[in-house]
């Protein structure tokens, strides 16, 4: 014990005290460094954000240097801030680097900024996805089927990017699939990993449409590597089967009639000849099937608003 209190008393008063403070303030290369650094520790994350904090540094410790080679005459502080300003140097250019890597065709970088930019979804993280989809937007001619009722399997995972899709069950139309907005997420929700199913609609394109798809077995192979991924997929399918459920919702109120949907098995259908029964149904039904609307779209709100929270971190 004795020996560690004389080791940080030597420390400590070893050096002289400074009696005589120097009267005349640094030279302005010297705050200037120090403004820099300052703006440049309020930089953010990502590539810009890196770029950003890299730079400003970078020539706060340029200045530094500048400052003890002129000014101070010390070779050690010339050379430390020298060593800092190559290494800031050396890590503007790497960052600057991915960044010009990591490019993408006008079609995925809208997008990026349309749906997965506001989640906070960096550009690494984005290229993955898009790798995983081989980098290829599909496109579907105007009345030409994406699926088939009873025929079509489910292999895939599609987005819109654009057009216009209908969405009919024995010719009955049920709804419409616009951009930004999946294919067949109730059919992926539905299977299991291990599981293997067909279409119970049709998906037919209303105008030309372009869509990007991710095959089953490499999109859960994505999932299986890098489980954030997962978690952000998972958010947008229960979002976008959300807003389907309530598109079948309003349907179902403004009709004649119930029409049931294979995929949401939820909404029940009651035929148009029975009006007898129409009135009395749309009672409990509605009243039954929007409190089952309000929990699906608070459970997946509430994964959402947990998600947004864990990206942020």
């Amino acid at each position: 014990m004795g020996e560690n209190t004389s080791f940080w008393e030597s420390l400590i008063y070893a050096h002289p005290t400074c009696v005589n403070w120097k009267q005349e303030a640094e030279g302005s290369i010297y705050h200037l460094a120090s403004i820099l650094f300052v703006v440049g520790f309020m930089g953010g994350s990502g590539f810009f954000g890196l770029l950003y904090v890299y730079s400003l540094l970078g020539l706060g410790f340029l200045c530094s240097s500048v400052w003890a080679w002129l000014d101070v005459c010390a070779a050690d502080i010339f050379s430390w801030n020298f060593i800092l300003f190559v290494i800031c140097f050396i890590q503007f250019i790497y960052v600057t680097y991915q960044v010009r890597s990591v490019s993408f065709e006008k079609e995925f970088q809208e997008l990026y900024s349309a749906l997965f930019q506001p989640l906070g979804i960096s550009l690494r993280i984005y290229r993955k996805i898009v790798l995983c989809c081989n980098s290829e937007v599909v496109t579907l001619e105007k009345e030409h089927c994406y699926a088939m009722q009873g025929k079509t399997p489910i292999d895939k995972l599609s987005l819109l990017v654009s057009g216009r899709i209908r969405v009919t069950v024995d010719g009955e139309f049920l709804h419409y699939i616009f951009p930004l907005q999946f294919l067949d997420s109730p059919e992926w929700d539905s299977l299991r990993p291990t599981e293997e199913g067909i279409f119970q609609v049709t998906l037919t394109a209303e105008t030309d449409c372009r869509y990007v798809a991710w095959r089953r077995k490499k999109l859960y192979l994505l999932f299986a590597k890098h489980r954030f991924i997962s978690r952000l997929f998972s958010v947008l399918i229960g979002s976008d089967i959300a807003d389907k459920l309530y598109a079948l919702n309003d349907r179902v109120h403004i009709g004649k009639g119930f029409r049931y949907d294979i995929r949401l098995p939820n909404l029940y259908h009651v035929s148009v000849a029975e009006t007898s029964r129409v009135q009395s149904t749309e009672q409990i039904l509605s009243s039954s099937s929007r409190q089952k609307l309000n929990n699906v779209t608070n459970s997946y709100g509430q994964k959402k608003r947990l998600f947004l929270n864990y990206s942020q971190e």
